[in-house]
């Protein structure tokens, strides 16, 4: 016999629900949720506790070693001389020309397989190896680089030899990230240009392209980050952790901030460990700040194409 209620005009649909037997299956989905909701955020604290702990024991450690000296001193072999100026500027030098090659061969790429290319196999092909690429372990690009660019090019254990390798890890994640931002502007921009008499090109240079730039330095963002904190593939082609002199040209050796780090705190002694962190303090405080220059130029952007 159907207990059910009619649902009359004059029976709300709160209440026609209600009275159904889905109302139990309602009341557990509400149950499951809030559950799901107190695990979330309960894992949110606690990562963010972690990181805290962490940024605490590192500001404890290094501030009182962070000073004018620790950055304009070359590294030593005594902690008290010890400094990060020619891991410093091994980093700038390395992460602008890294930055340089990633960035034109990426967008290149994005805007030929968005914009130019046909829609056939051998293009799904390049598409699914790039997606591939972007999972693979720093270690097996700093290998690659070894065989590459260090040997078969010959470019030495050198600061091109390094920004190439970066260079080759990076570009995928900014090849998917453009072409993510390339398919965000409106078709109706480009059949808008198009109609207007503008080539194929004219419409992605002069429109789609500004469109999409906001979102094109986010992945960009995030892939000098990345580079900008590595340091295995920079030891296999040749980064060393002690060089007392400023490079010359690309062909010199390097070293840079992570590799620095990486040889103060594998040290037994607890000023190495604490010259370390106040490495790691200014490596935080260089992405900090070169983010927050690339988001004020995605801000502004974006101001510019929303007038």
């Amino acid at each position: 016999m159907n207990t059910e209620k009619p649902i009359t005009p004059e029976t709300s649909v709160r209440e026609a629900i209600l009275d159904t037997p889905f109302k139990d299956n309602l009341d557990r989905r509400n149950f499951n949720a809030k559950i799901f909701n107190l695990v979330i955020l309960l894992a949110t604290c606690l990562a963010m506790l972690i990181l805290g702990l962490l940024l605490w024991r590192i500001g404890e450690q290094g501030l009182p070693w962070l000073n004018w000296n620790f950055i304009t001193s070359f590294p030593s072999r005594m902690a008290a001389r010890a400094g990060i100026f020619s891991a410093l500027i091994g980093s700038a030098c390395i992460i602008i020309l890294t930055g340089i090659i990633a960035v034109v061969l990426g967008v290149s790429a994005a805007i030929y397989l968005e914009e130019m290319s046909a829609k056939n196999r051998i293009n799904q092909l390049i598409e699914l190896n790039i997606a591939n690429l972007a999972g693979i372990p720093s270690l097996v690009y700093g290998m690659l680089g070894l065989a590459v660019f260090v040997r078969f090019l010959n470019f030495g254990r050198s600061i091109m030899a390094a920004a190439c390798t970066l260079a080759i890890m990076i570009l995928p994640v900014i090849i998917i990230s453009s072409r993510e931002a390339l398919r965000t502007v409106p078709p109706s921009i480009r059949l808008a240009a198009l109609a207007l008499g503008a080539t194929k090109w004219q419409t992605t240079w002069h429109h789609v392209l500004p469109a999409a730039m906001p979102g094109m330095l986010t992945g960009i963002i995030l892939a000098i980050s990345r580079a900008l904190g590595e340091a295995a593939p920079l030891i296999l082609v040749g980064g060393v952790t002690y060089i007392a002199f400023l490079p010359n040209s690309v062909y010199d050796s390097f070293t840079t901030l992570p590799i620095q780090i990486f040889n103060w705190a594998g040290r037994p002694q607890e000023e190495f460990q604490a010259i370390a962190a106040a490495g790691i303090i200014v490596l935080l405080g260089l992405v900090l700040f070169t983010n927050g220059i690339a988001i004020l130029i995605r801000a502004r952007l974006e101001d510019k194409n929303r007038w």
